[in-house]
């Protein structure tokens, strides 16, 4: 009889997903998904008015730095309006950047480039409180639904900056939201597409979200909404 094969090597633990190699390969890039603030302003402020670009929706944009200002920060975070900045950097974090939030601590992944990242705007969006560069944010808030008597959060805006894309920062920004539902018990989270997206139609569908097709956007706003319920 054949002896038997000696027992394979135990397995290496795997490395946690948060920890950062120490020598990244190619072309790293450091990201971070962190809570806004008030300070984050101005930079919200110039990718919401390039998400009215992109969308060809300027004439509906009127929004002021005052205005965001005034509106989005008044509640705790995930109990009301809600904004998660992405942030990069072509070198690691320093622990005093992480911006630790016990409400929320900071998401950090690192991606390893083909080639760099040629970031046109790096100046404009480049954080004076340690340097990082703003990439793009996405802003929710809780909604409910009768069907699950559950609530869910309502994805207002999702934008990555144009040479940040199709590399899966919008994905890192999606599960960050959807993560959180989990975590809280939410029944769902859904959002809206323009209908002639087709990249973000198909990049959803990826993702396991169904997009229906026979619901339609009811609004009331400017002067139907005043004409309705000034009276």
């Amino acid at each position: 009889m054949a002896a038997a094969a000696p027992p394979p090597p135990p397995t290496p633990t795997p490395t946690p997903a948060n920890t950062l190699p120490e020598t990244p390969i190619g072309n790293p890039l450091f990201v971070r998904i962190r809570l806004a603030d008030k300070d984050d302003v101005p930079h919200l402020h110039k990718l919401i008015h390039q998400m009215a670009v992109f969308e060809r929706l300027t004439h509906l944009f009127s929004a002021t730095e005052d205005s965001l200002s005034s509106t989005l920060f008044n509640s705790p975070p995930f109990q009301s309006f809600t904004v998660l900045i992405l942030e990069v950097s072509q070198t690691p974090f320093s622990p005093d950047q992480h911006h630790n939030n016990p409400i929320y601590p900071p998401i950090i992944r690192i991606v390893n480039l083909d080639l760099p990242i040629n970031d046109p705007e790096t100046e404009v969006f480049r954080s004076s409180r340690d340097g990082v560069v703003v990439a793009g944010f996405v802003l929710f808030f809780p909604n409910y639904s009768t069907f699950l008597a559950k609530p869910g959060f309502y994805v207002e805006d999702l934008y990555v900056r144009d040479c940040y894309r199709r590399r899966g920062f919008g994905k890192m920004l999606l599960t960050a939201v959807a993560s959180k539902a989990v975590k809280m018990g939410y029944g769902r989270v859904e959002w809206c597409v323009l209908d002639w997206n087709l990249n973000a139609i198909r990049f959803y569908e990826e993702m396991g979200a169904e997009v229906f097709q026979e619901w339609r956007i009811c609004r009331l706003t400017g002067e139907s909404l005043q004409a309705l319920g000034g009276n």
